[in-house]
């Protein structure tokens, strides 16, 4: 076409970074909701990895020669050591999804002439989030708790010897020298348990999910069907002196879960992690305090012990007309604290957030009375 050139003259640009008006259009692309079914793509919880350090170096072989010096003698330096392959637990991950099935570190330099010594290789270090455990034919072999916390999962092998090494009184010119060593090679299984000071735990459509939305920025998908919650969230909740109290949001629980019906322990280990338990219960439905028995029986038989964490008894849809004569019930069944809240309308949700840093000073306080740090988000 030979008006092609007048044509791409006349026409105005895409965009144009001096003019104003042109500049707004150019607005960064929000990004888009995610459902809780997509979610689970991404949300990895176990992973089988395998890992290989880097190898040595060889060592060098050579004899140092310059003139009126003939017979400079060895000079082949060592070889660099190869690089491990560390994991390293940082907060800002909060899944495997992004952890590779296989890693290798990096590998060492050949010792050099002039007795250098090779470069040694680099470490190769794996993020993965805070909570993961590192199996290793079904034993654990490092727990990863706090941010920063390193475990060298695969060490790389040891450089090889330069000539210059073998050198002694009865061998004054040594020809031989040893190659790199390989690097170690595992098999390990990560295994991530969210780790969150609350748990919410309760049965499918109890309102875990509207509760978390309602006293955190967290946003879980809410729908009326049961098993909308597919992968643990954390919502993190903020109060004026700036403490943060994390608190995870398990998927609904069924009877048999402790044998791995409905979502199973798939997510049971997720509780394990939490330092004290918020049981959420539907005040709807007949006999809401039966369902804090069958709660407790489940964590009873997954763990010994798990039942007797600090909790509290949080009864959800106090909006509702039934649910105010279930409370009168509930509250004279269980001994334990019941807070009524509506999640849908924010009622008493003031109470369940003071009690809530309640629980967690005690924690805090009864760390530190151990000599332990807790856990700090």
């Amino acid at each position: 076409n030979p008006w092609k050139p007048l044509l791409l003259l006349l026409s105005p640009p895409a965009f144009s970074t001096s003019c104003a008006r042109c500049a707004k259009d150019r607005r960064l692309r929000q990004k888009r909701a995610i459902s809780e079914r997509q979610l689970t793509r991404y949300f990895v919880d176990q992973r089988k990895v395998r890992v290989v350090g880097g190898q040595g170096g060889d060592g060098g072989h050579s004899f140092h020669s310059e003139p009126r010096k003939v017979f400079g003698g060895p000079d082949g330096g060592n070889g660099g050591d190869g690089g491990h392959v560390i994991f390293k637990a940082d907060q800002q991950m909060k899944s495997l999804s992004s952890v590779f099935r296989f890693y290798q570190g990096f590998h060492g330099e050949r010792g050099g002439s002039k007795n250098c010594y090779g470069a040694n290789g680099a470490h190769m270090y794996v993020k993965v989030p805070v909570g993961t455990l590192v199996k290793e034919d079904g034993e654990v072999v490092a727990d990863l708790t706090q941010h920063g916390e390193e475990y060298i999962a695969a060490h790389g092998g040891a450089g090889g010897k330069g000539n210059r090494f073998f050198l002694s009184n009865e061998n004054r010119a040594p020809k031989f020298f040893t190659p790199g060593e390989p690097g170690q090679e595992r098999v390990l299984h990560l295994e991530l348990k969210t780790t969150a000071h609350a748990g919410l735990v309760g049965f499918p459509n109890a309102g875990k999910s509207s509760l978390l939305r309602a006293i955190s920025r967290a946003k879980p998908a809410v729908a009326a069907y049961p098993f909308t919650t597919l992968n643990p969230h954390v919502g993190i909740v903020h109060y004026q002196d700036y403490e943060q109290v994390a608190v995870a949001d398990i998927p609904g629980l069924i009877k048999g879960a402790h044998q791995n019906r409905g979502l199973g322990m798939a997510f049971l280990k997720h509780i394990e992690r939490c330092r004290f338990l918020l049981y959420v219960l539907d005040l709807s439905v007949p006999q809401p305090w039966s369902q804090l028995q069958d709660l407790k029986c489940e964590l009873e038989a997954y763990e010994k012990g798990l039942s007797e964490r600090p909790c509290v008894v949080v009864g959800n849809k106090v909006d509702l007309a039934q649910s105010r004569i279930n409370l009168a019930l509930l509250r004279e069944q269980v001994a334990e604290r019941v807070i009524a809240v509506s999640a849908l309308t924010g009622e008493n949700l003031e109470e369940l957030l003071l009690h809530l840093r309640e629980l967690y000073d005690t924690y805090v306080k009864t760390e530190q009375s151990q000599g332990q740090s807790p856990v700090k988000w």
